[in-house]
């Protein structure tokens, strides 16, 4: 069973802990026979969908299931009718320790740990598909998902907005035995709040007002490849066990239906949340963080791999659709690159360059083709924010106090309209923008009578 604990950090030496485990067959049909298990979940019977396939006809069709917990390993009998044994003993649920032998029906099975301590070294590549870098930072996340990619372990990014988290799940995929199947995207913080559960595990006829027809969910369509579930901390907290059972179960239930299906995708997770807070807080649950964070990854801002920066925009910009003949980044545009402090991390590099392309006049981006903000705000790392100040009449006929409050709440109207209309109405996109809680926008657009729509 796979338990991977990593961090990009500043700390040396970093490793990883993969924690896998070996079944052998020691009696039965198929002795002699071993897996190495890498999931967290692994089925043991007779279907063939599982995991370690029995022809033991006293073995049910889906007999024992192999749980790694954050306490240990467990073995739990899943109502079988010969039962589950270790000795003597039948047992429901049981931890396994090293070297435990034990009985399914009629098969003997022994568990043994196939524990993997690696160092984790910066990669000599300064690239992985198509995450670019030359940083020692990113050369890390490299050395790590060379070493992750191949297998079938359950990843979670975690990084800024901006940094590269779809990319490092689209790297994954694409260095993965998967890479020929789905690659499926899901936004935990772009589908309406009552619309998630049927957006991921689809939907029968009839389930609710509008379904005219059966739909299968995100998790069915990633049969057999690899489903990236973007903003994992904005999903609700009433649909988290739901998404824990199906990756613990690997099958899903449509919703208004009563039939289970199997299941076979790996699941990659991000968020620009700090999901341990958030369980800390209450907001997230525990046993699905520790199911997601196999192995947890963080990506650095742009702010702390400046040297990669100027190959960054280069290669944004060669690579640009849009790109008719500019090749190159003006001395006085690098200087400027370099004193920004990119909130947006790379997403607003590209997007910066993207912008700039159409108003180069030559074969180089210049600083009349920046924006008027990036070019009057870079005198430092901390860039000022030029706010050009609307018409707005100052009710001076009124005591100063009642004046400024009146000014403020009109401020925080115009702000919010604004926000949620860029946002096309989601609460939780426009939050993460404006750097504030999801509950504070929705109490302010409360007060102000402001709706998704505008």
């Amino acid at each position: 069973m796979p338990e991977v604990t990593s961090a990009i950090s500043t700390s040396n030496p970093r490793k990883l802990h993969i924690r896998r485990a070996r079944l052998t067959c020691v009696s039965g049909d198929e002795a002699g026979q071993s897996w190495l298990m890498e999931r967290d979940v692994i089925h043991l019977g007779s279907l063939k969908t599982d995991d370690v396939v029995l022809s033991d006809p006293t073995v049910s069709r889906r007999h024992a299931e192999i749980l790694r917990t954050k306490e240990g390993v467990i073995l739990r009998d899943l109502g079988s009718t010969n039962g589950t044994f270790v000795g003597p003993v039948r047992i429901k649920e049981v931890f396994l320790v090293p070297d435990t032998h034990f009985r399914v029906g009629r098969t003997e099975l022994v568990f043994t740990p196939a524990d993997e301590i690696i160092d984790v070294e910066p990669s000599p590549e300064d690239h992985f598909e198509g995450l670019v870098g030359e940083s020692v930072v990113m050369r890390e996340v490299f050395g790590i998902l060379e070493r992750v990619a191949p297998t079938d372990l359950t990843v979670l990014i975690a990084g800024e907005t901006g940094t590269g988290k779809e990319l490092a799940s689209r790297a994954v995929h694409a260095r993965s035995q998967r890479k020929d199947k789905p690659f499926i995207v899901f936004d935990c913080g772009a589908a309406p709040d009552n619309l998630i559960e049927s957006e991921l595990f689809g939907h029968q006829r009839g389930a609710f007002t509008g379904a005219i027809e059966a739909r299968p969910g995100v998790f069915e369509q990633a049969h057999g490849g690899t489903i990236f579930l973007d903003e994992i901390g904005e999903l609700p907290l009433d649909l988290q066990p739901k998404l824990l059972r199906v990756l613990e179960q690997r099958e899903v239930r449509r919703v208004g239906g009563t039939k289970t299906k199997p299941i076979d995708v790996r699941v990659v997770a991000a968020t620009n949340r700090r999901l341990r807070e958030e369980v800390d807080a209450g907001r997230f649950r525990e046993d699905l963080y520790y199911r997601l964070a196999v192995v947890e990854l963080a990506l650095p801002p742009l702010r702390d791999r400046l040297e990669d920066l100027l190959r960054l925009a280069q290669h944004l910009l060669i690579r640009s659709p849009h790109n008719h003949g500019v090749d190159g980044i003006s001395s006085e545009v690098q200087a400027v690159f370099a004193s920004y402090h990119w909130p947006g991390n790379v997403r607003e590099l590209n997007n910066v360059v993207e912008r700039a392309i159409p108003f180069s006049d030559g074969t180089e981006i210049t600083i009349d083709a920046l924006p008027e903000a990036l070019r009057t705000g870079t005198t430092g790392r901390h860039p000022k924010t030029v706010i050009k100040p609307n018409v707005m009449a100052v009710p001076s006929e009124l005591p100063f106090k009642d004046a400024k409050d009146q000014l403020i709440e009109a401020f925080e109207r115009q702000y919010l309209v604004d926000l949620i209309e860029r946002h096309g109405g989601n609460v939780s996109r426009a939050a993460r923008a404006a750097d504030m809680d999801r509950k504070s926008i929705t109490r302010l657009m409360k007060k102000h009578g402001i709706k998704r729509g505008g």
